[in-house]
């Protein structure tokens, strides 16, 4: 396993193909951990996270506090309603005061794209991006490439196909960076407004039929519609949303039969999946949130300095 070097982790696309796999592997260490009778190592003792939200999260703001509490490390939690953000303080200076108080990790989602590196470029802790607007959420895209991995036993070569909002979605930019460097092939699916042809210049193939894909694809990867990030309706209803390229039943029924379906969550059932569907044998949208918590055990552990082989 190759050294890690980085002290921040801000986004997929700078990272190596080497760099993403050695994080999945000390990720799988890492899950053997979490099967233990005590879950707890103590990698980080000493270390300080703060997790620094400045747009609302569940899952990954509670993935990533759990991760540092298995790690040995002291967490403190922030949001934007209860920094000082509301009265003007800019967020370099909020994150410098963090830092004056020896915080060692900063865990950062923010609205503004480009915000984690404005930090990692200032303070001397290591900062993650735990989303920065609709550019990168790399977290999230370990994970799911984590979780391929793990059932499939490779990437190379896969058909994945990625479903929905990919305009407004740093969850895709995410996962197109680490699945192309792995070599997947990937598909994006959804209406021309939201999946403009621009996206081919990445690397990718894009379609607005869905059914033309289905019998063709080993992963779905099936996105929420990102209402918060738009500005005007891109299509003309959910309804009609759901009927053009919702996981339906009969839909479902065309993938092949050891196809994985993804979601990174929250699902809007019956918009973008089919509740039955969601909840079958082939969902694995548990596993990412179960993968989750290694992924970031493994992120908070390298870029605290630690080195793979002492996983």
């Amino acid at each position: 396993m190759s050294a890690w070097t980085r002290k921040d982790l801000l986004g997929i696309q700078e990272l190596s193909a080497e760099e993403i796999t050695t994080i999945l592997d000390a990720a799988a260490a890492f899950k053997q951990v979490g099967a233990r009778e005590i879950k707890k190592v103590p990698s980080l003792r000493g270390k300080t996270l703060v997790n620094f939200f400045v747009e609302p999260s569940t899952r990954t703001r509670t993935s990533f506090e759990l991760a540092a509490f298995r790690l040995s490390a002291d967490v403190v939690n922030i949001s934007a309603t209860t920094s000082s953000l509301t009265k003007g303080e800019t967020l370099k200076d909020t994150a410098k005061n963090l830092e004056a108080l020896h915080a060692d990790i900063i865990v950062l989602r923010h609205s503004s794209a480009g915000a984690a590196k404005f930090l990692a470029e200032r303070l001397d802790a290591s900062i993650i991006n735990a989303g920065d607007g609709a550019h990168e959420h790399p977290t999230q895209a370990l994970l799911d490439t984590f979780t391929i991995r793990e059932k499939k036993g490779r990437i190379a070569g896969l058909h994945v196909a990625i479903i929905g909002d990919i305009l407004f979605s740093r969850v895709a930019r995410s996962n197109i960076h680490a699945l192309l460097k792995l070599g997947a092939r990937v598909t994006l699916v959804g209406p021309s407004t939201l999946v403009p042809r621009v996206f081919e210049q990445m690397g990718v193939q894009v379609t607005h039929r869905i059914d033309e894909i289905l019998a063709d694809v080993d992963v779905v990867n099936l996105l929420r519609i990102q209402h918060e990030r738009q500005r005007k309706e891109y299509f003309p209803s959910l309804g009609e949303y759901t009927s053009l390229f919702g996981l339906t039943k009969e839909r479902a029924a065309r993938l092949k039969p050891d196809a994985l379906i993804m979601h990174p969550g929250p699902i809007n059932r019956g918009v973008e999946i089919d509740s039955e569907i969601a909840d079958s044998a082939r969902s694995v949208i548990l596993d990412q949130v179960t993968n989750g918590l290694a992924v970031r055990m493994a992120v908070l552990y390298l870029c605290a300095g630690a080195q793979p082989a002492h996983v």
